[in-house]
């Protein structure tokens, strides 16, 4: 009886393997593409094996900020800030603000690009020569170790088991960001000059009450500000909330005239690759007509259509909404994945216009580091953005009242 049960069981189990539905293939074409605008940039970076893109990602953004704002031509002076000088006091923020709560917040590596104009504001910045950000052995970031110990550590502060906190907790939290991260300096030298974290953030003229984050979502009222509701978010920090086509042209705007921007974004849609492209492919359509059918319960769709890319020039991609926005972040089908910098403008060889945007992953991919995302991606996939604010067309910043 038992033999007939396995057996049976064996069957089912490869019957609903077999009904899986199948996974679209996209035929990704040839893209030649050509720059239309391109901002300064300074070298990508390699967040490796850390949860830190949402530091990589801003950090980038300012340096850029750096080169406009002080008229920095020469590449060699190009600016490279610590972005683990950054993450420890993020960390420590956090795991007081996490001990406040009780435990009912988020404690992991993820964070937003607000957080690091926070640090900025309240502790400054410094060179990455002055704070390397690496004592635990690795050429590059490792920190699943440094996350799980952390995080112990506060689940233990928590539970209080003195019945009342101690005075040494937060030297102790300190102690493990210093252990691993390094010591983050009072003061140090930067070309033949001694600074401190908040003069050389004041040398190098950055204002973090200078930037905005945007956003467009209806859940919130237009032209007001709001605390995106995402685990990322564990400062509270908000966001201006635009119609999506506004949105897109503070972009267009920011872009034109010399800035950059941060892009908080979701990348795990299919044409999202890990080869440099990101696009809104519109899985519905490319799946074929057996989407949702009795058909695909059973036996999966039908062979997947592919992009023909002699007529079209790139796969189909979804018209994204204002409503169709909502629905993505509602069902969270769009999330806070990942942080990135936003830089220029490219075409293809079709005239189809995409953004360039700087990742964090090392010098990978076809592009060596650099993402070309559709117009739609951006529009459809974007949680939100930060940019200097001078960046803003006159009528929307004066709907903003900034």
């Amino acid at each position: 009886m038992k033999k007939t049960i396995f057996i049976l069981t064996g069957i089912l189990a490869t019957a609903a393997a077999t009904a899986q539905p199948k996974t679209p293939e996209v035929s990704w074409p040839d893209y030649q593409f050509t720059t239309v605008k391109e901002n300064p940039i300074t070298s990508v970076k390699n967040q490796y094996r850390s949860g830190t893109c949402w530091c990589f990602s801003a950090i980038g953004f300012i340096e850029s900020e750096v080169i406009r704002i002080n008229g920095i031509t020469d590449e060699a002076a190009y600016p490279d800030f610590s972005e683990m000088f950054v993450v420890s006091h993020s960390y420590q923020d956090r795991a007081d603000k996490y001990v406040r709560m009780d435990g009912k917040m988020q404690f992991a590596a993820g964070s937003e690009a607000d957080d690091v104009l926070d640090v900025i504001r309240d502790y400054g910045l410094v060179p990455q020569e002055a704070m390397p950000g690496m004592k635990y052995g690795t050429k590059l970031p490792e920190q699943a170790e440094l996350d799980a110990v952390s995080r112990a550590y506060v689940d233990a502060i928590v539970q209080n088991p003195n019945r009342t906190l101690t005075t040494s907790w937060k030297a102790g939290f300190k102690g493990i960001m210093d252990s691993y991260l390094g010591e983050c300096p009072e003061s140090f030298e930067y070309n033949g000059v001694s600074y401190t974290p908040a003069s050389f953030r004041d040398a190098m003229k950055i204002n973090p009450d200078d930037y905005v984050s945007l956003t467009s979502y209806t859940h919130h009222p237009f032209y007001t500000a709001f605390a995106i509701e995402v685990c990322d978010n564990w400062r509270w920090d908000r966001a201006w909330n635009l119609p999506i086509d506004e949105l897109m042209e503070v972009i267009d705007n920011a872009l034109d005239n010399g800035y950059t921007l941060a892009w908080g974004a979701d990348v795990s849609q299919k044409g999202f690759t890990r080869d440099g492209l990101a696009v809104l492919v519109d899985l519905e359509k490319l799946a074929g007509e057996a989407e949702g059918s009795d058909q695909e319960k059973w036996v999966g769709k039908s062979e997947p259509k592919k992009a023909d890319s002699k007529k079209k020039g790139h796969p189909e991609e979804y018209e994204p909404t204002q409503e169709l926005r909502q629905i993505w972040f509602d069902n969270k089908t769009v999330t806070d994945d990942h942080g990135m910098q936003i830089y220029g403008i490219a075409k293809d060889q079709w005239g189809h216009k995409f953004y360039m945007v700087k990742n964090s992953w090392g010098k990978t991919g076809k592009y060596k580091g650099i993402w070309y995302a559709t117009e739609a991606f951006v529009k459809g996939q974007t949680l939100d953005v930060v940019v200097h604010k001078d960046a803003l067309p006159a009528a929307i910043r004066e709907k903003l009242g900034l």
